[in-house]
């Protein structure tokens, strides 16, 4: 079949990559310049196996409404986007129900843990290279019980797979010496042997050129307009660059998919819920951690990235701006400061970049793979913070699907 892929972040891209062993004549549409550009350029770097728990969970919505409007917020939820979704806003009440929290877990653990095998599949199989890095992400805590509490939640998921080390003061600090000098700040952390990390951007770039090679069509630089139906199936995509025919598409636009959908009459509860990283030369701390830091009292996650850091935090509904906050970065600072003073005016040093990306978000916190009621089109998005740690399965998810090779979904809109 002739399929068009529309993004090539690296929920795009992947979806390209396994489209293509299957067969298939692959084109992708891609409005920047290359692969891996938007929300897959800055992310938090970590394949995520450990933390694939949808956002709305019991006693969050309490949370959010508490925060609403305070600048240094870790979910801020700003009142002019209020009128616009209060619809998401009934669906995340809905499923931070414990019931409804509890079976997403486990879907997203499923699907997270077999996007895994598929990146381990494409590492072998292509070479591509992206700083990646395995078995080296730990989670700290400030106090016992908070310790406690965490390793609780994540041993519940043993049986499912999930593989959770816990480590007192002094492993932690065995497994990593930065954090030696600040001892007293951590009563015990976890392990995950099963998180990897990597640049997300370097990784869709790399597997969109080894797709490329071999006859992947990527036209970058152009835009999609709108997609065009005949006979009650999709059969061309309307870009600025012409019309393209096709026999089926995959849409993978993150949080624009919504919009892009919504003139067919097909509507995804996919809402831009923005993040900020700053990304920082290794120079700043040579000496610094070696493994993956996160911090969930203080609300971040730091990361070594070959020769540099990346650090990120927070997130905050507010439409499709992606304009850094100076307020929000500053919080996002402080609070890794607060475990390591080395990095106090770190986002201020030559080379540092200031970002601000959207994840695609949708209430339940399950991405929306399979297809719509329109034949040919189908979707792949609304991944949220799980992005990157579900983009190869998910790929290969849709492929299956397309394919017949899996259980056809219900549609997904």
């Amino acid at each position: 079949m002739r399929i068009i892929v529309l993004g090539a972040g690296v929920i795009g891209v992947s979806s390209a990559y396994w489209l293509l062993r299957a067969g298939h004549q692959v084109s992708v549409v891609e409005r920047r310049e290359a692969a891996g550009l938007e929300t897959s350029w800055g992310n938090g770097a970590i394949i995520h196996v450990s933390s694939v728990q949808p956002w709305a969970a019991p006693g969050m919505p309490l949370k959010v409404l508490k925060w609403l409007g305070q600048e240094d917020a870790p979910f801020l939820l700003r009142p002019s986007a209020l009128p616009r979704m209060w619809r998401w806003g009934l669906g995340f009440l809905a499923a931070s129900r414990t019931a409804v929290h509890n079976a997403g877990a486990l879907a997203n653990l499923e699907l997270a843990l077999h996007s895994a095998r598929c990146m381990a599949e494409i590492r072998a199989g292509t070479g591509v290279e992206y700083d990646y890095a395995g078995g080296c992400v730990l989670k700290t805590f400030g106090t016992a019980a908070e310790w406690e509490a965490a390793a609780r939640a994540h041993e519940a998921l043993a049986p499912h797979g999930l593989v959770t080390e816990r480590l007192d003061r002094a492993a932690c600090i065995a497994r990593e010496p930065a954090l030696a000098p600040v001892a007293e700040k951590v009563a015990g952390g976890l392990h995950f042997p099963q998180d990897e990390v990597g640049d997300c951007s370097k990784f869709s770039q790399g597997l969109a050129a080894w797709c490329a090679a071999r006859g992947v069509e990527f036209h970058y630089g152009t835009t999609v307009e709108k997609l065009v139906q005949r006979g009650g199936r999709v059969a061309a995509v309307a870009t600025s660059a012409g019309e393209m025919a096709c026999d089926a598409v995959v849409v993978a636009l993150g949080p624009h998919s919504a919009t892009l959908l919504r003139p067919l009459g097909i509507h995804v509860p996919i809402h831009p819920v923005k993040g900020l990283s700053v990304t920082l030369p290794r120079a700043v701390w040579p000496e610094g951690p070696r493994n993956a830091i996160l911090d969930d009292g203080r609300k971040f996650a730091l990361t070594p990235l070959g020769d540099r850091y990346r650090i990120v935090g927070s997130a905050e509904v507010a439409d499709f701006d992606t304009t850094p906050s100076p307020a929000r970065i500053g919080a996002l600072m402080r609070g890794v400061t607060q475990l390591f003073p080395a990095f106090e005016g770190a986002d201020s040093a030559a080379g540092a970049i200031r970002w601000a990306g959207l994840r695609p978000m949708v209430p339940d916190g399950l991405p929306r793979i399979g297809p719509t009621r329109l034949g040919g089109l189908y979707l792949n998005a609304g991944h949220g913070h799980t992005g990157w740690t579900m983009g190869a399965g998910s790929g290969q998810r849709i492929a299956e699907i397309i394919d017949g090779r899996r259980n056809s979904l219900a549609a997904v809109a």
